[in-house]
């Protein structure tokens, strides 16, 4: 079933009105996950994917189904998609891949660039266009502020992130081009974000020093953490 951008800013505001005031507890949660991105350490490979792993099943379970059981059928292939995700980054919880701490400054300005976008520059955009709450999409969520949030974190990785965490956001990413036509200007993001943090990653993963144990990189001029207490022990 096609639905117009007047009918997906309506779903916005019903839903918004049902969840709420989970959009609070939301932003907690993405302000934890942004923070510990940039620590070193064992509670970051597992808070981080576990908070990824809440929102990418909710949005799987109580955006995704309801909108398909209401009538919009592709509903059913998105909520797959989004479980498939969330269940990828709860593994990550109990056998961690992931280490943050990115030890490159490009990287992390970037990853910071995407995760304020989707924090506050998404729905600042919105406003600024007209989709005023509660006719916007909630932060982590709904979809496309989630997966622009989510490169943000993988760009904030010092560690190879494993190829199967991006097929299903990169993809879903490039239907951002889908919503853009329907009014959605804030998506074009979303786009970027997927098309950019792709290629970093790719890139970065595939130099020789790529993947080396967590903390037996070589020490680069450019690295970035906040575990300033770790710094300071290795030197």
């Amino acid at each position: 079933m096609a639905i117009t951008g007047e009918q997906l800013l309506a779903v916005f505001a019903s839903y918004n009105l049902q969840i709420w005031p989970m959009q609070i507890v939301a932003y907690l949660l993405g302000v934890v996950a942004g923070y510990l991105a940039f620590r070193k350490g064992r509670l970051s490979q597992r808070v981080v994917p576990g908070i990824l792993a809440f929102f990418w099943l909710w949005v799987a379970f109580l955006f995704w189904l309801p909108s398909a059981l209401q009538g919009f059928t592709v509903g059913y292939l998105f909520a797959a998609m989004f479980a498939i995700e969330g269940v990828l980054f709860l593994i990550q919880v109990f056998k961690p891949q992931l280490a943050f701490g990115t030890y490159s400054k490009p990287d992390m300005i970037l990853g910071l660039i995407f995760m304020l976008y989707a924090l506050l520059g998404y729905p600042l955009l919105g406003l600024l266009i007209g989709h005023a709450y509660p006719r916007t999409p909630p932060f982590g969520l709904t979809p496309c502020p989630l997966i622009i949030f989510t490169f943000g974190l993988l760009l904030l990785t010092r560690s190879k992130v494993p190829k199967r965490l991006l097929v299903i956001p990169f993809f879903y990413a490039l239907s951002g081009v889908l919503w853009i036509s329907k009014g959605i200007w804030e998506d074009v993001g979303l786009v970027l974000s997927g098309l950019v943090s792709v290629f970093l990653i790719w890139r970065r993963d595939h130099k020789p020093t790529a993947g080396l144990p967590n903390d037996n990189r070589p020490t680069q001029q450019s690295s970035w953490s906040l575990d300033i207490g770790n710094s300071r022990d290795e030197q």
